[in-house]
């Protein structure tokens, strides 16, 4: 690496890590305060119930334990070996965390940039996610994506080294970050397609590159495969045997399977799932790579260059952008929050990175002149800023919710177990409190009464007009005694009946 591009690479990180830092220090209310919430309590429950990252516990269903089924709680369970560490529970450590693995693949895609391209277009792959709204604003949310992608580069990284060079040791780590990757979220296995991709079909001749390309028996990629998910099977079995919420296999056996075979065996909705295919554009080009980089995208499939392994990057993108489109087919179609399109955005930027090299290589002066460099810092700036914008609304929380939530956990003794009258994890968690978490238009008197028999002490009314709308629930807490809060929430102490022989 020369001087120049050191400096480069400093402040493309530190762009990226300026970026990440706004907002680091919100509550766990902000955008997707469900999934942040989840994470955040199980971080919590490591440090103060079983430090053990094979048992991940929620805050909900009643007492604990509550283990889910899970991707294996890196982050997480990094963040509670810190607040051991530190004596206490601090979210920022594992904002920071996610960060880390956020920025760690800025620099793992400078190294991939190099190896697909060339040096100037690693800086560009690593710039482009550096400043990708869905890289940053997903780069400091409590959520498993940065490490998932961060492993997921990695084990491309060696992977492209190993079919380039055939050296063992880049196999092996491949392998390993790509059981991390695994680990860290499922959808990673879209790393595959590419993997297999480039290791079991031989591409043409530089010199020749209208010859067909040449299917291959090659050992390589098969090994990386089974030995790659094998970690993940025995994970998931694990969970699956002591979990209470068994999320990863019913999100696919209630949600994700069903929709596949109703697409695959009704036109209708086979062309509605194009369909849905292409309204995930709009959140492509909006919230996760944003208009600018979405744009160069698109340029990029006319302005990629030719010339010495083209071929081979022609079947590692091809393999790899089509098993993306298919993931999102069949499973973001049916989970449509647009953090799923995040494994979009490493293909994005290192094929936008390729192109863009090559239309510098044929444009840009030798020594641009100072109105040039300023234009493209100008045009940067404002492609940033219009990124960014999509965002921004993420960062919205409300700080009437932050207020109520925190008066009742001083209000309300240590350690009593809860009923929260609506549906929100990061509510529960800002609550400090664990227990249940249910919908009291539909929670049942017969429900009420069955966790009290199980511990709960307090009924936290969040919504107040649905608690109200189920009348034989709303008439049975009146029996209990109010516990004054400032805030609309009503919060009723389970122990303190008002009813006589009670």
């Amino acid at each position: 690496m020369t001087p120049r591009s050191g400096w480069a690479l400093a402040l493309i990180v530190a762009v990226g890590l300026a970026l990440r830092l706004y907002g680091v220090h919100n509550p766990i209310l902000d955008h997707p305060g469900w999934r942040q919430g989840d994470e955040a309590a199980i971080a919590r429950n490591f440090y103060e119930l079983r430090n053990n990252i094979m048992f991940p516990q929620t805050d909900y269903n009643g007492p604990p334990p509550n283990y889910v089924e899970l991707e294996l709680q890196i982050v997480p369970y990094a963040a509670a070996q810190a607040y051991h560490a530190l004596g206490g529970v601090h979210e920022i450590v594992a904002r920071l965390l996610v960060i880390a693995f956020s920025l760690g693949t800025v620099l793992l895609l400078w190294l991939l940039g190099r190896e697909l391209y060339s040096p100037r277009a690693g800086l560009i792959a690593a710039a482009l996610f550096a400043v990708s709204p869905g890289a940053v604003y997903y780069g400091r949310a409590i959520i498993p994506e940065s490490d998932m992608l961060f492993f997921s580069v990695a084990a491309l990284l060696f992977w492209w080294r190993f079919v380039r060079a055939r050296r063992r040791a880049d196999w092996l780590w491949a392998t390993v970050f790509a059981a991390l990757a695994f680990l860290a979220k499922p959808p990673a296995v879209v790393i595959l397609a590419p993997i297999f991709a480039t290791g079991l079909v031989a591409p043409p001749p530089d010199d020749i590159p209208a010859a067909p390309p040449r299917l291959r028996l090659d050992w390589a990629p098969f090994g990386l495969g089974v030995l790659s998910l094998v970690p993940l099977w025995l994970y998931l079995s694990h969970l699956h045997a002591i979990a209470e919420w068994h999320w990863a296999t019913g999100i696919t056996g209630l949600h994700v399977l069903p929709a596949l075979w109703g697409r695959l065996l009704h036109p209708s909705d086979f062309a509605a799932g194009i369909a849905g295919m292409f309204a995930q554009l709009r959140m492509l080009a909006t919230t996760i790579l944003g208009p600018a980089i979405f744009g160069l995208v698109l340029l990029a499939t006319i302005a990629q260059p030719r010339g010495v392994e083209a071929a081979r990057r022609n079947l590692f993108f091809g393999a790899w952008i089509a098993m993306l489109g298919a993931y999102a087919f069949v499973v973001v179609n049916v989970e449509r929050v647009d953090y799923y399109l995040m494994p979009f955005v490493p293909w994005a930027v290192l094929y936008a990175a390729g192109a863009l090299d090559h239309v510098l290589e044929l444009i840009w002066p030798p020594r641009p002149a100072a109105t040039t460099i300023a234009a493209a810092a100008i045009a940067t700036l404002f492609a940033v800023y219009a990124g960014m914008l999509g965002v921004h609304p993420y960062y919205t929380w409300s700080r009437g919710v932050y207020a109520a939530a925190d008066e009742v956990r001083m209000t309300i003794d240590p350690g009593a177990l809860i009923v929260m009258g609506h549906y929100d994890p990061s509510v529960l968690y800002t609550i400090g409190h664990r227990g249940w978490e249910e919908d009291p238009l539909v929670w049942s008197v017969a429900d009420m009464q069955s966790a009290m028999r199980k511990g709960a002490r307090y009924y936290i009314a969040v919504e107040v007009p649905r608690l109200r709308a189920n009348r034989p629930l709303y008439s049975f807490l009146q029996r209990f005694a109010r516990v004054p809060v400032r805030s609309g929430w009503q919060v009723y102490d389970l122990r303190r009946s008002l009813v006589s022989g009670n």
